[in-house]
């Protein structure tokens, strides 16, 4: 079940909170309730899933970027993603959890999140590819950023793991899995 009451006090804390240049860091605080977890009392990795959209919400409204899709009736949607889980998130164990867009190409928005438990340590780093959309398909990022005001806008340098992230996804065969259909 999607955590509506989180979502709509983030989306309220965040409104409360300057607003964000495109690539700063929105970070965010939390904690692991019962609910998130799976069999082996620690945070479930698809709860870890709904909560990273949390915190891409909150940034993208701290960025300007849900005032503008909204206003166009566009939507956001993930393109790919790659996941690390490296420390376990315990039950009531609080931690952060940080947002921020990479870098963006002719397609794509690149952003990259992560939560961190309070001893310092990482918890879980991911990499998203997001495309934001309308009823014709993708919407190129420089007509977002011309939406938000912000159109002469560079993008930032892609950074050679998320080139190599990219250059490695398209090399899987889609649609998925045929060879063992025949």
């Amino acid at each position: 079940m999607f955590p509506i009451v989180r979502l709509v006090k983030d989306l309220f804390v965040a409104s409360r909170m300057a607003p964000l240049d495109l690539t700063e860091t929105h970070i965010s605080t939390h904690i692991c309730w019962p609910w998130d977890l799976d069999l082996w009392m620690e945070l479930n990795n698809g709860r870890a899933m709904t909560l990273y959209d949390l915190g891409r919400t909150m940034n993208a409204q701290r960025v300007g970027l849900i005032r503008a899709i909204s206003k166009r009736r566009w939507g956001m949607t993930m393109a790919g993603s790659t996941v690390r889980f490296r420390r376990r998130i315990r039950g009531f164990e609080r931690f952060e959890m940080r947002s921020r867009a990479l870098c963006w190409d002719d397609r794509f928005i690149y952003l990259e999140q992560s939560m961190w438990k309070q001893n310092g340590e990482c918890a879980s780093h991911i990499l998203f590819r997001a495309a934001i959309t309308d009823k014709n398909g993708i919407v190129a990022p420089t007509e977002v950023l011309a939406a938000m005001g912000r159109a002469d806008t560079p993008s930032p340098a892609m950074p050679d793991w998320v080139a190599a992230w990219c250059a490695a996804d398209a090399t899987r065969p889609w649609p998925p899995m045929q060879e063992t259909l025949a």
